[in-house]
């Protein structure tokens, strides 16, 4: 009687889904929990410090000014050195000064400089970080699937940060934000012992080049000789400061004098979140050909929430409107990831992406600076309004840009094993990674 074969197991994790593509997902969520509690965390330990909100934006300003300067030099330098080197660098940082943090807040002797220079430490880390991770994340998927594994990595991140603010301020509530703060330093140490297991024998071996201006000028030159995302970059330079001056501005004082308080905007930021990550479902399954083009249409609806807080419009269709946005945020941030993964070459992809994130946070500081004077001078109904004929306008602008349109996602025959992430698990035998 011959003996039945024994039914396969079926594999833990999909094919296209390589070890390095699930170690960076699974370090991404870990941070992504730690640091949305930090945030809130960050704040209430400056008031418990004697600090008022003028306070929290000056150290929330040290945390952003060294990531806008250093974040082309972090670009050259994460495609000059090993990227998980970089990461497991930047994330060392981070636990380091959150740690010092968390020990100030937790000793009582916490200062406004002190915190201010841990922030800003804390800023620089990510400088160095985030180019890096994402040339690393986008070289690590290969063939017709890369666009699923960034809606799934995408929804991992939406989903740890809005789990992480509820959990954290909760925690802040009950055991201090100085425990916060260290358990956002757990979770920087816990990711970077993952990303120190990245396996990267299989990427190709970078070359030095004739030093850092070089390859910043490189760099520079592969983002500029493409329409498409030089156009999209400054286009977002501008919809981002406009959106953050609105959401961390105008919103909570929409929400405190016409809408009922804090509660009312919470909810709507929640809904937002919701729908970040049903758009994160739906771009799972979807995938159009003209990527970009449907990337930008979904960016005209980010001009809808200035307009309902103009109005402004009760609570339950504010929540309706920020729905639809988190979903629409999600159709462009995946196309916008496929595109790069699928145009930029992978020795330039994390200067490439430097410049990006330079065009995406530079003018968030001076947008939110500046939102106070433009309610004075224009009142807030209409200051919002021109928020909402800025990222239609430039929206509109993008569109007209052939390549925009015109781009097209390439099929390619799907790679066994998910591409270089898995190959990378198999390699015969090391090859320097740069």
């Amino acid at each position: 009687m011959t003996t039945p074969p024994a039914p396969r197991l079926r594999p833990r994790r999909p094919a296209w889904a390589g070890r390095n593509y699930t170690l960076l997902t699974t370090a991404a969520v870990v941070t992504g929990l730690g640091n949305a509690g930090a945030l809130i965390a960050a704040a209430f330990a400056v008031l418990e410090a004697g600090g008022d909100g003028g306070d929290i934006g000056l150290v929330a300003a040290a945390r952003t000014l060294p990531l806008v300067v250093f974040l082309l030099i972090g670009g050259a330098v994460a495609d000059r050195l090993p990227r998980h080197r970089v990461m497991v660098a930047a994330n060392s940082l981070n636990c380091l000064s959150q740690a010092v943090f968390a020990v100030l807040v937790l000793s009582g002797e916490a200062r406004l400089w002190q915190m201010a220079v841990l922030s800003a430490l804390g800023g620089t880390g990510q400088a160095f970080f985030s180019p890096a991770a994402e040339g690393m994340l986008l070289s690590s998927v290969s063939g017709e699937q890369a666009a699923r594994a960034f809606a799934l990595f995408r929804m991992g991140m939406n989903g740890a940060q809005i789990g992480g603010a509820a959990l954290g301020g909760a925690l802040v509530a009950v055991v201090g934000p100085g425990w916060v703060l260290a358990v956002d330093a757990a979770a920087f140490a816990v990711a970077g012992a993952l990303r120190s297991l990245l396996d990267v024998r299989a990427v190709a071996r970078r070359e030095p080049g004739g030093g850092m201006l070089r390859d910043l000028r490189e760099g520079w030159r592969e983002f500029v000789g493409r329409p498409w995302l030089w156009s999209i970059v400054v286009q977002f330079s501008v919809v981002n400061a406009v959106v953050g001056a609105a959401e961390a501005v105008y919103g909570p004082l929409v929400a405190e004098d016409q809408l009922g308080g804090a509660r009312p905007w919470g909810l709507a930021l929640a809904a937002f979140g919701a729908g970040t990550v049903l758009g994160g479902l739906l771009m799972v399954r979807w995938r159009p050909r003209r990527m970009l083009l449907a990337g930008s249409l979904c960016v005209l609806p980010l001009a809808l929430p200035s307009a309902a807080l103009a109005v402004p419009v009760p609570v339950v269709p504010l929540a309706v409107v920020m729905f639809l946005v988190g979903v629409s945020v999600e159709v462009f941030g995946v196309s916008w990831m496929t595109a790069l993964h699928q145009e930029i070459p992978e020795d330039k992809l994390s200067r490439v992406s430097a410049y990006d994130w330079f065009g995406s946070v530079a003018m968030v500081p001076l947008a939110t600076a500046l939102a106070g004077p433009a309610e004075e001078v224009f009142g807030r109904a209409g200051s919002l309004w021109g928020c909402s004929a800025l990222i239609l306008a430039l929206t509109l602008a993008v569109l007209t840009v052939p390549d925009v349109r015109r781009l097209r996602r390439r099929e390619t025959e799907p790679v066994a094993e998910g591409g270089p992430a898995a190959a990378a698990d198999t390699a015969p035998e090391p090859v320097s990674p740069r």
